[in-house]
Order: C-alpha cells, then structure tokens, then sequence
C-alpha cells in the first residue's frame, strides 16, 4: 500500500485547499509532527545515562532530523503561497 493510498483521505482535503503541492507537503508535515510527537514520547522512557532527563543520544537526533526535515518542508509551502 503506497502512501497516496492511507493518507487519500487527508491528501484530498490538503490538496482541495491548498493545491496539489503544497497539500502533500501539508500532509508531508502531519506525518512528520506525528512522529516527532511518538519520538519525543519515546524519548521520555529512554532517558541518557550521562545526562539526566534527556533522551539518549540516537533519539536527540531523530528528533533532531524530522525537526530540520519540517522546517525545510515549512519553506517550501511558504515558497508555494499564490501571491495574493
């Protein structure tokens, strides 16, 4: 199954409002927060040892990587606006 697949329902709502585009990298940027989201949750049970009450290393940087991966998907949607 292909993502245009599970996600046809929020495709066709972002992309009715927004355009074909920038609808899929709003529905990009929905999938992102909700595996920052899962990420960070997991973050809170694997704590680092050398440094108490924060996540372990490999996922600071997970968490690291799909919040500079939605900040570049933010440009580009902020690129695609239509002049109004």
């Amino acid at each position: 199954m292909t993502a245009f697949d599970k996600h046809q329902r929020q495709l066709e709502v972002h992309e009715t409002m927004m355009g074909t585009g920038r609808g899929r990298l709003a529905v990009a940027m929905d999938l992102l927060t909700d595996a920052l989201a899962m990420v960070g949750q997991h973050g809170v049970y694997c704590q680092s040892t050398r440094h108490p009450g924060r996540p372990t290393l490999d996922i600071a940087l997970v968490l690291e990587q799909i919040g500079d991966a939605k900040e570049l998907l933010q440009s580009v949607i902020e690129l695609e606006k239509p002049d109004r």
